[in-house]
């Protein structure tokens, strides 16, 4: 599965635009490799009101001034843009980037922000179903001159998309806990799992493993070819996040994506050294 990593999830709520840039900035300067935002029509918590930049348009800014770090969306929803138009987004940051950029997909559905803007709410199983689909559809795009794909809910009829991405594959992402079709799509489509949680400790995400490793082998895919990424929180203290860390990692998770939300990121760059020996 490769080498462990660790990246920070800057999410783009309650910051003037000058602060942001200045948290991309400290967090590519670090020596963190990843750098995620997330894609929500409403900022997240308890109060769902205030500031909130677009996760897409801000990931182009990001591949601007930023040198080092990958840039991804944990996760895009499926729902917002047709896959056709996400894949080419996508090759363009990937180019603006010089070949930085992890596309994170999940398969949406935000109840309260949805209904704002009169988006239906989809069921799940078609939710799923879409994300399958749209997977499909963004590999043929960057990979293929011309793609055809006749689906239950996307068409492609001699679809061209050109520049292909500077990264060939370019890394997919997908989010599921679902434990009978999502993690089954993952483990058809995905280069990668990613999945969140807002304990400091794996739980019942161990077993989650062993359902995607088991979706893996129906599928006659080797599991250890599937990276698996995890959000959790920063902790009170520093070693309460390295003991966090080193337990996700010991379950198997190969990429750590740290969220603020007792410690900053100050707390985070003064423990990223402890963090690498853990891998």
């Amino acid at each position: 599965m490769g080498r462990l990593t660790f990246g920070w999830k800057a999410s783009q709520q309650h910051f003037t635009i000058d602060r942001y840039r200045e948290l991309w900035i400290a967090v590519d300067q670090s020596g963190f490799d990843s750098c995620w935002v997330f894609d929500h029509l409403r900022p997240m918590g308890r109060d769902r009101t205030g500031d909130l930049f677009e996760a897409w348009t801000i990931l182009a800014a990001m591949a601007q001034v930023t040198r080092r770090v990958r840039l991804g969306t944990l996760v895009t929803g499926n729902g917002y843009r047709h896959p056709a138009l996400l894949a080419k987004m996508a090759s363009t940051i990937d180019h603006l980037s010089a070949g930085r950029l992890d596309v994170g997909l999940g398969a949406g559905g935000d109840p309260v922000a949805d209904a704002m803007v009169g988006l239906p709410e989809t069921p799940a199983r078609e939710r799923i179903e879409r994300l399958g689909e749209a997977a499909q559809v963004l590999r043929l795009l960057w990979d293929t001159p011309a793609a055809d794909f006749e689906g239950k809910h996307y068409r492609l009829a001699g679809a061209i998309s050109d520049p292909k991405p500077v990264q060939r594959p370019l890394p997919l992402w997908l989010a599921s806990n679902g434990e009978r079709f999502g993690m089954r799509v993952v483990a058809e489509r995905a280069d990668g799992w990613l999945t969140a949680t807002f304990d400091e400790e794996p739980g019942d995400l161990v077993r989650l493993m062993a359902v995607l490793d088991r979706h893996c082998a129906d599928v006659g895919r080797d599991p250890a070819t599937l990276r698996r990424g995890v959000q959790f929180p920063v902790g009170a203290s520093p070693d309460d996040t390295l003991r966090a860390a080193g337990r996700f990692a010991a379950a198997g998770f190969t990429d750590l994506i740290l969220m603020p939300r007792a410690g900053g990121l100050d707390q985070a760059l003064e423990l990223l050294p402890r963090l690498r020996e853990l891998g």
